[in-house]
This record gives C-alpha cells, structure tokens and sequence, in this order.
C-alpha cells in the first residue's frame, strides 16, 4: 500500500521523449490494432496511457515513504528487462523504473510477457498489504469519459480492475465488447466471430445480389462514383451540370485515369454533358470539376449558378444522392452515375468504366425494395422501428453539420436507396448472428456507404465519411459495393473488427462497463485508485450527433439492447445530448443553454465526482490536447472549481502530423497528461506576490526541459500550463495584499506574458524580453510579434506549419468547403497561420497593438492571423517602383552611422484594415483603433525588421551591390539588425523561401 503522501512515479519525472516516439506510431498501424474495431474520436494512443497508467500506480523510489517491499521488488525484476538496471541507490531505480516505461511504451512490447509480467509484478508490490498474496486487492482504474476505452484497456493491461463509464451508447458498445466481451470469450472468440461474419456475408450475397449484379463480362464493380446534379437556370440553356469536384479518378504515379467532359447539342433538345475516360500523361490535361465554394458552372454555356441557387435545388432534391426515374424507370435527374470501378479476374488493379443502363436499372430495384418494405411498415400501422432511419438529424447550426441547408433533414436522407438496402440487410443478418459483437461491422460499414464518401484517387478506394468529425454534402461521392470483398465491403469490415479484437486480448481480467454521465459515477465513496480521465475538448467533436449515425443502426440490428438507449430520457430515439459534458449553444438542458458556463459548471461536476469516489491516497490524471485557450480555460476552471490541485504535467506527443488538422494549422501535436490530487480541506490560501516571484523561474526551468524533450511551439506554449498551475491549484484561492481574489483568468494572462517573456528572451538572445516594454533599446513591436509568431508555429516534429497557396488537391477535405465567400478563391493565401486568441493573448502583455500591424506585418480574417510573407510586403515597403529604385539609392554613399532606409521605405501609405477577431462566443469583434493619422505616421518609421525583410527582397532580387551596402551600413549603425536576422535564421522553417534568404543573405556579411 503507498502511503497518502508519499509522490508517485508520474508526480517527479516522465520519460516524455521515449514515450512521445511510440504514441504517434499507432496510429500508422492500418489493422490490427484495438483502434480498428470501430471509430471513436479523439482515441488516446495505448502507449501514452500505459505509460502514464505506470506512473500513477508506482511510486517513486527516491520519497522517503516509498514502500521499501517495492524497491525490493523493483530491483528484483527490472534485472529481466535488458537496459534497466536498477543500480545500487534509489535514484539509479528510478530512473530505470523510467527507463522501462519508455521502452514497455512501444507497440510490439504491449504483448510482450517479460514487459507484462515485470510491470503487474510491480503494481502488485506497490498496492499489497503485505507478502500475503491472498490479502492483494488490485487496484481500482476508473475513467468517466471512457469514450474508445485506451485508458481501461491499458489497466486491463496491468491487472487492474477497471471501471469505465461513458454516457454515449456508441460508446458503450465499444466498450462493452472491449473490456467485457473480449477477456470473458478467450482466445476461441474471434473464430467463432469468423463464422457467425461469413454467415452474413453470405446472406448479404444473396439478398443483395440482383442491385450489385455482376458485369456481362464477368467483371465485379466495387465501386459506383456519382454527382449530385442541378439545372443550369441561363435563358435557352437548362443543361443538366453534374457537381464534381475533380475529373480524376486514379491519381497514382505510376497509374493515372481521369474523365473528360463534352457537350452533346442535338437539335431541338437541351445540351447535355457527357463523358469519356482517358489516361493523362500530364496533370494540365485533366480539366478542373464543376463546382467550387458551392457555385456551379455549367459546361454547356458557362453560366455560373450561385450557391443559393445549387443549395435551393439540392433541397428540393433531398440532398439529391438518388436518382430521380419517371413512371417507367426512365432517368429525369438526380444522382448522376460517372464511372464504374471493377476487378477483372485474373488481373491485378481496378478498372473503371463509363455507366450503362444496367446500372441504372439496379438502381430502380433498389428504389422499389425500399419503397416495397416501407409501404408494408405503413401498413402495418407504422409500429416499431421504422426499417430505415427516419430520426431527425441535428438542428442546423450544430458543429460539423452542414447537410441540413441541403435538404437533408433526417438520418436517412444520408444514405442512398441501395446503400440503405444494404445496411438493413446487413442488420437483419447481425441480428440472426447471435454475436452482438458484430454490430460494430455494421458501423464501420455505414460510415463506408453514405452520399458523403469521397473517393480517395490515390488508395483507389472509398473514404470513411465520419473521420474529419464532420458531416457535409460533398458534391461527388463514392457508393462501396458491400459484397465486393474490397474496400466498402462488409467483409473487409469484418475482418478489420476482428483483427482488432485479436489484439485487444490481454488476458481474462474482465473489466465493468456502465451507461452513466461523468457528473454522476455509479460508485461509493472513496472506491477508486486511479481516476485517469480524458474528457471533451470544450466544443471541438460533437461525439453525441456524430455517433447517432452509428446508433440509428445499432439499434434496428440490436433491439432492446440495453446499452443502446438514453438513460436519463426514455423517449429519446437518439443518443443522450443534454447531459453531454460539451458546449453546444443550439442545445438547452433544464432550460439552460449549454454554453461556456454550463460547460464549465458540468466539467466542476464531473472532477467533484472524480474527487468523491477517489480514494484518501488515490491519485487522478486529465488528459488535454486543445489549442483554443477557451478550452484550456474551462477545463482548468473545471479543475479548480472541482477542488483539485495539479502535481505535474506532461506533454506527450499522441498525434501524427499528417493529419489534416495538422496539416492546415498550428494544431497540437502533443496531449497534455496533467497528474492531480484532491486539494486539501484545510489548504492555504496564496499570497499573490510570492506566486508571482516562484512563476517566472518554474517557467523558465520547465521551456528547458521541454526543449531538451524536443516539444516546440505551441505544444510548448500549453505544456507550460500544467507547471504553472502546480503553483497556482495548490492553494485554495490566491489573494493580493489587499484581500482582492485572483481569478483563474487573470492568473493565466500572467502565465501567457511570462511564457512570451521567456521566449523572448530566448530566441532573441536577450534579456530585454524580461524588460518593461517601454524600456529603452527594448525589442520593437514587429519583431516581437513576428518572433513569438515563428516560435509558437514550431511543431514538436521540428517544423512549421505553412498554409498553402495552390490549389487544393482533389483529396484534401478542405476543397469541397461549401460556404459561399462573396465570390472568394479557394486557394489558401501564402503564410504562417495561427488562431486569433493565441495571438492576441501574446501580444497584450507584451505591449504589441496588434492594429498597428494589421496589413503590414499581419493579416487577421475569420479569428485566423496570417504572418504576411515577405514577397507580399514588397509592394508596401518600396512602392510602385520597387526595389530597383532603392537599389539605386542605396548603391550611392550612405553616411556613416544612419539609417540607411530612412524615407526610402513606405512610400504610399495606405489606410489600415480593421482586425477581424472574434470574441470567446465566436462572434465577430472589432480591436480598439488609434487614430488613422498615428497609426500611418508608426507605418512610417521603418523597423528593424522592415529592413531586415529589405534585405531579403534585395537578395531575392539579385541586387548584390544594393544589399552589401546596406548590410555595411547596418553594422556600422548597430548590432540589433544582425541581431534579429539571426533570430529569425533560427525560427525560419527548413526548406521555407524566407528560409533560403535570410541564410543566403547573412551569408554576405562580412565578419
């Protein structure tokens, strides 16, 4: 038993680095891997909660309280792991105890039974009464917001009994089956699931077979690529416009396939696009698609329908993902088919081919089964379930839901005629399994065979529509044959569900799965160990409406399951959305909308929760990986509010960068793991002072720290976080000399200027970070933003994420954004991107008015700051005759001393841009602005880093002898211009053209 106050493992130190190699890797297993039973999002990675599962539950052998029948054991059993020994003193075994979380972290030592024996022997020594091992209690892991169940699987791991509880169904059922049904089935089960899956693949086959028939020459289609259509409205036009994103079918690099669009005008009739298939040697031959920002354009006459129009037809179309026949199965509009994508036996790769009529006719059959099978339901006076999803989907306005503008209103608009054919079949047969295991196919067959699918030209196949968290009307999509045996099929998807239950065997300790709200734990006091939490993010995935398509499923397969209902609210026909710890201000529970505040409230809730069942010596864990700082704020808010005190904090990085997320902006590529322990009843209250004098050097040590961990940027920027907090959380509220509280908010904004401080002083090299912003020589304002900037954007990877400027690629999600912009492009400005709040929370500490910047260093749109490139400040810094003409100047003698650039830089000045912020509710807000006159008069001072970007336009120019003369006079001048140009050497990414400047240029200094 470790005593009450003796620290755990995870309280003094954490092997980040090692295990920050093996979580992300994870994610790159495509099968195999417990993540691949189902979609769950936000997943933490095993290896991370392994890892810190280990440190909560070992204590640290360096405490004098620590248990000495530990340390004994400890240095018994590390000795069998190669490169953990455990020395001779107590620091030597801690840091092999480190030294084996690390490496037990990694994919392949999961299984391994020296690595699972050594660890449950540990946890064993650290928990036992004594060396009577019928009086050992394993200890008690509970989790809350379990959601896909890493963290109890993980205690599964380690021998622990586990308690997991989520208040989503979907969830539910992923735990059900991977905690409870997995451990207690043993080893035989997949088998048994083998045969029970290839029953209903078989009765799939025969139910299914006259609407996916084979083609004449034996070839099987597994996919169907489609466009939704409109009616061009031009005068004496009317052609039918298929809405297509790219012309691309296959876009490997050794393989190219695309389609060719033309017009066929016959006299008398309306025009009419048709196709061809063709293979591209060069990209330029394929033409760009139809449709863009939701405007459509038609071939025929190259009028262009506005998005009010594309989306007033679309929802005079349902959505328009079917075909529209007429009495006798004629086509009339509607779905249009594009291509056809089979395999041909006995050759290797897909082949696509144009549409026939046979195609369409499945169709009709489809239309008329479906049609068939609700008519029976109707007559049978509509009682149960209605055999296809006729639950409303959510309200318009609910994040990552944008299909409802399009006439999609209920669940069942999603779906096709036959792909909702395919799925009840698929139902009906996992219902006759007797292996309710298998639902969770059925699920990822849905995601797989919705109107919102893509198809991917480069893995040639359908894409999953629900992993973006984001459900949207793209204009083309893919329909996956579910008996094809490929990709879209349910067979793959069988196959994927137990591969995935193979690997998540990790012996028979059967763990407790419960339907309840993380407000509301479902145990006594003082039950658990461990409360090791990942809770929602603020408002970042909507998990209740997303999971309802799944739900709808779930629950025609599985009637009267009892996980697969709303335990607070019996009529509900879809998951439990009032209680759901999320902000969602188009939702009100008890007459309250679920705003910030109630977010917050319900997050105190739930860790008062955590504090009540933990046990007096148990220790609790919060797993956050937000980038807003309103998200941070209202978990911490939560935390405080719920009593506890943070004892440490650990970044670790979980995501792949990738990802799109990771791909578009400065999204995090490391979770925070904060370790906590309820706050004492009787703790002290804080005296403001001495929090401020002890936070500057925390910070400071703990950017070290992390750096030498290799965490970067805006990882950095939250990790610095939790270390703050320690100070703050440990007292029960924090007071100034005269009595006044200090709030969490106003502590954080001081943690934001010490961090933008520390970096300062960093990457500048200079303590003038540290300094009164008014202080003379201070750093100038553009350079402190443009640094902090540059530093922020670091990724733990070790590289800046850039927005890009060309066109979309034909698989990026972000290119079927269907908001209409007033006619804006699709391609993405040059520049580095951050969030709006990150920025402005750097910059008032810091003294830097950001709309004195505004257009000329940064550029602010949608509550995103663009950096501006320096390509884009040529026109500003040397007018309309550019730089030729400053050259000239310059090339002329140049008075010792001065400045160099003075009256040569800005020679138009033009009137700033407001900054387009927005406030914590989202909305637009407008920044305090000086007077026009002040801030055109600060435009035309040039700062040194106007000169340094100077500089760098010179050398991008060629113009040597320019630049050698300005770079002279910089040294005579001063040492700040050399100063900031190495600073930003440093932050530059690799491979950036700013990059390759300003290196090129140092180079021409002479030493």
């Amino acid at each position: 038993m470790i005593p009450k106050d003796c620290k755990r493992l995870a309280e003094v130190d954490f092997p980040i680095a090692a295990v920050s190699v093996h979580a992300p890797r994870e994610k790159g297993i495509p099968q195999g891997h417990p993540s691949r039973m189902h979609l769950w999002w936000a997943r933490r990675p095993l290896a991370s909660s392994r890892a810190v599962l280990l440190g909560l539950l070992w204590p640290d052998p360096c405490d004098s309280l620590c248990p000495t029948r530990f340390k004994a054991e400890a240095r018994r059993r590390l000795r069998e792991v190669g490169g953990c020994d455990p020395g001779s003193t107590d620091e030597d075994l801690q840091k092999a105890l480190l030294q084996f979380i690390g490496s037990f972290a990694a994919w392949d030592h999961g299984t391994n039974r020296t690595f699972l024996d050594v660890s449950r022997a540990l946890v064993k020594a650290a928990h036992g009464q004594s060396n009577d091992d019928t009086e050992y209690e394993s200890p008690l892991v509970v989790d809350s917001f379990a959601g896909g169940g890493s963290i109890p699987l993980e205690a599964l791991r380690l021998n622990c009994q586990t308690f997991a509880s989520d208040l989503n169904p979907v969830a539910c059922m992923i735990l059900k089956v991977m905690l409870e049904d997995i451990p207690r089935q043993g080893l035989g089960w997949p088998e048994q699931l083998e045969l029970a899956g290839a029953n209903i693949k078989q009765q799939a086959d025969n139910e299914l077979a006259e609407v996916y028939p084979k083609d004449s020459d034996g070839a099987k289609p597994i996919a169907y690529i489609w466009a939704r259509t409109v009616r061009c409205e031009a005068p004496n036009c009317g052609a039918e416009i298929p809405l297509i994103r790219s012309l691309w079918l296959c876009k490997k690099t050794s393989r190219k396939r695309a389609l060719r669009l033309r017009v066929e005008r016959a006299q008398n009739t309306t025009p009419r696009v048709a196709f061809e298939l063709f293979e591209p040697n060069h990209d330029h031959e394929v033409s760009s698609g139809t449709v863009a920002r939701a405007k459509a354009t038609c071939i025929c006459c190259s009028a262009v329908l506005s998005p009010e129009r594309v989306r007033a037809q679309l929802h005079a179309q349902r959505g328009g993902a079917d075909v529209v026949f007429d009495a006798k199965w004629r086509r009339l509009g509607g779905a249009q088919l594009l291509a056809v994508v089979t395999l041909h036996s006995g050759e290797i790769g897909r082949h696509y081919r144009l549409p026939t009529e046979n195609d369409y006719e499945s169709v009709q059959k489809a239309q008329a089964r479906i049609n068939t099978m609700l008519a029976a339901w109707e007559h049978a006076g509509s009682n149960g379930m209605c055999p296809v999803p006729d639950e409303p989907l959510p309200p318009i306005g609910t994040l990552g839901f944008r299909v409802q503008r399009y006439g999609m209103l209920k669940w069942g608009d999603l779906f096709t005629a036959r792909q909702k054919l395919s799925l009840t079949v698929v139902a009906d047969a996992v219902r006759k399994s007797n292996q309710p295991a298998l639902v969770l196919a059925l699920g990822k067959l849905a995601d797989l065979s919705t109107s919102g699918c893509l198809w991917h030209t480069k893995n040639e196949c359908p894409n999953q529509v629900l992993t973006t968290a984001r459900v949207k009307p793209f204009w083309d999509f893919a329909e996956g044959v579910p008996t094809s045996g490929s990709s879209g099929s349910i067979e793959v998807c069988i196959e994927k569900l137990i591969g995935g239950i193979c690997s998540a065997y990790v012996g028979s300790n059967a763990g407790n799965v419960t339907s309840a709200a993380a407000q509301a734990i479902p145990l006594p006091d003082e039950a658990a160990d461990i409360w090791f939490v990942d809770p929602p993010y603020y408002d970042a995935v909507p998990y209740a409406d997303l999971s309802d398509l799944f739900f709808v499923w779930f629950k025609r397969a599985l009637p009267g399951n009892t996980l697969l209902r709303d335990p607070l609210d019996s009529e509900n026909p879809l998951s439990p959305k009032r209680q759901e710890a999320v902000q969602d201000e188009t939702r009100k529970n008890e007459g309250r909308t679920k705003d910030r505040g109630w977010f917050e409230e319900t997050m105190a809730l739930a860790f008062a929760e955590g504090r009540r069942v933990l046990r007096e010596n148990g220790i609790g864990a919060v797993v956050f990986a937000h980038k807003s700082t309103e998200g941070w704020e209202a978990l911490l808010s939560g935390m405080i509010r719920g009593r506890w005190t943070i004892t440490g904090s650990w970044p670790i990085a979980t995501e792949m960068t990738t990802r799109l997320r990771a791909r578009e902006s400065a999204a995090l590529a490391t979770s925070v793991h904060l370790i906590c322990r309820p706050r004492p009843d009787d703790a002290a209250v804080g005296d403001w002072a001495d929090v401020l004098r002890e936070l500057p050097t925390r910070v400071a040590s703990w950017i070290d720290r992390l750096q030498n961990e290799n965490v970067r940027g805006a990882d950095l920027v939250f990790a610095c976080i939790g270390p703050a907090l320690e100070i703050f959380s440990r007292y029960r509220r924090v007071e100034t000399a005269d009595g006044h509280e200090v709030k969490l908010d106003e502590y954080l904004a001081k943690v934001w200027e010490v961090v933008g401080r520390s970096a300062l002083a960093q990457v500048l090299g200079t303590s003038n970070g540290k300094e009164d912003n008014e202080s003379v020589g201070a750093i100038e304002e553009d350079a402190r933003l443009t640094a902090l900037f540059l530093w922020t954007l670091q990724s733990t990877e070790g590289e800046v994420v850039q927005a890009k400027s060309n066109e979309p690629d034909d698989d990026d999600e972000s290119s079927d954004e269907d908001d209409d912009n007033d006619g804006s492009s699709r391609g993405k400005a040059k520049g580095f991107t951050l969030v709006f709040d990150v920025v402005r929370r750097f910059a008032q500490p810091l003294g830097i008015e950001l709309p004195k910047w505004e257009g000329r260093v940064v550029e602010t749109k949608k509550g995103v700051v663009r950096l501006l490139p320096i390509a884009e400040r040529a026109l500003q810094l040397f007018g309309d005759q550019g730089a030729q003409a400053v050259a000239f100047r310059l090339e002329q003698e140049v008075a010792p001393g001065s400045n160099p650039l003075q009256g040569l830089l800005f020679p138009e000045i033009v009137m700033l841009p407001k900054i387009r912020g927005r406030t914590r509710a989202g909305s637009n807000v407008t920044e305090n602005q000086s007077s026009a006159d002040s801030l055109a008069s600060a435009r035309r001072q040039a700062t040194t880093l106007d000169r340094v970007h100077a500089a760098m336009l010179l050398q991008a120019g060629g113009r040597t002898n320019a630049l050698r003369a300005l770079l002279k006079a910089e040294q005579e001048r001063s040492s700040e211009f050399l100063r900031l140009a190495n600073a930003l050497s440093a932050l530059y990414p690799k491979g950036s053209e700013e990059k390759r400047l300003i290196d090129a240029m140092l180079l021409s200094i002479r030493r």
